[in-house]
């Protein structure tokens, strides 16, 4: 056995290595070798997160104003529910785009009339969240 310090993208590993003489082993091992643990391969991309049911859309009232996903991402929580006050810049939800947490805001004061996705939900960009009125 031969032993050997390999560093594979910044992590070093300790490796036991057994020559072989002819395509067979010099040796019989008296007991397995427990090797540094070799790194994975990259995770295989995951699969599109499936969408999550969303609420009917609800007819936007007539002056109401809409709040709109600026990037597609996640639903991770909704903040307000109907008929809570908001005021100009009061977080309504938090959207997970990119492995970071964006708060989506309220863009006029008033009441929530409507919300138009729920948590876990995929959004796209331009998709209504929640309308003030």
């Amino acid at each position: 056995m031969r032993k050997f310090q390999v560093t594979v993208n910044g992590n070093t590993y300790e490796v036991e290595v057994e020559e072989l003489q002819g395509g067979q082993a010099a040796a019989p091992v008296a007991a397995p070798v427990t090797a540094a643990p070799a790194p994975s391969a990259p995770a295989a991309p995951k699969a599109a997160p499936q969408k999550a049911a969303t609420p009917a859309p609800a007819a936007v009232p007539a002056g109401a104003t809409k709040v709109t996903s600026p990037m597609p991402g996640t639903i991770l929580e909704i903040k307000v529910n109907i008929g809570d006050s908001v005021k100009l810049g009061d977080t309504i939800a938090i959207l997970e785009a990119m492995k970071m947490e964006n708060e989506i805001v309220a863009t006029a004061d008033g009441k929530i009339a409507s919300i138009n996705t729920s948590k876990g939900a995929s959004v796209n960009t331009g998709d209504l969240i929640a309308t003030i009125g």
